[in-house]
């Protein structure tokens, strides 16, 4: 998500607070579940409501947990399976959360049904970039590339809505969100691309191994 520089950044800078919470029994899980309850109430009631800068606001703090659990995870030496495949899976629901609360509000009070169907293709496009890397991982392949990584995605996004509660045109905003379902869709070609080549890779190995070196 994060290149090494900054996650070594944040963790410096998460490791006081996370030192804090162990120290008062709090758990990683706690952390990354209330993170995802912040951002999909600051999604679903503020973006719905028009409050594109606060909402925004809500969302930035709480998107920070998706650091800061992983710090006391390291701290408390319980980095593992089940804390991953948990910050995993609430990272797409709070994904989800951001984009439906842009398209509630362009498809009904924001009256710009244009940057709700940018919002919608974002939402889907960016489900299909995590399925495509989760999916290869789970064959044994690897798929963890493309242009549109998660990070970059969210990071966008929630600075031109905070711009667009500004007073920034939601016109930007609407070219934006078209824009990144595009990167989103090209990633996804990278990964089944990737996948492929890995796949024929495999084949030809195979064929060799039973004496068919030139089957495809």
């Amino acid at each position: 998500m994060l290149n090494r520089h900054a996650r070594a950044l944040s963790t410096e800078a998460f490791t006081p607070l996370a030192r804090f919470l162990l120290a008062r029994g709090v758990t990683p899980d706690a952390v990354t579940v209330t993170g995802t309850v912040g951002v999909v109430l600051g999604a679903l009631v503020l973006y719905p409501l028009g409050e594109l800068f606060w909402g925004t606001v809500v969302i930035t703090l709480f998107v920070f947990s998706d650091v800061l659990d992983g710090v006391m995870a390291r701290l408390a030496g319980r980095a593992g399976a089940w804390g991953a495949f948990l910050d995993s899976t609430l990272d797409r629901v709070q994904d989800a959360a951001v984009f439906l609360g842009l398209m509630l509000w362009f498809f009904g009070p924001g009256d710009l049904p244009l940057a709700g169907v940018g919002a919608a293709s974002s939402l889907v496009l960016g489900m299909l970039v995590s399925y495509a890397r989760a999916k290869a991982e789970s064959l044994g392949f690897e798929a963890n590339t493309g242009i549109a990584e998660r990070a970059e995605r969210l990071i966008v996004t929630l600075v031109f809505a905070g711009l667009t509660g500004l007073g920034l045109t939601p016109w930007a905003l609407t070219v934006v969100l078209f824009l990144l379902a595009a990167a989103s869709l090209v990633t996804v070609g990278q990964r089944v691309a990737a996948v492929r080549r890995q796949s024929r890779s495999g084949a030809a190995q195979w064929g060799h191994e039973r004496g068919h070196p030139g089957q495809p």
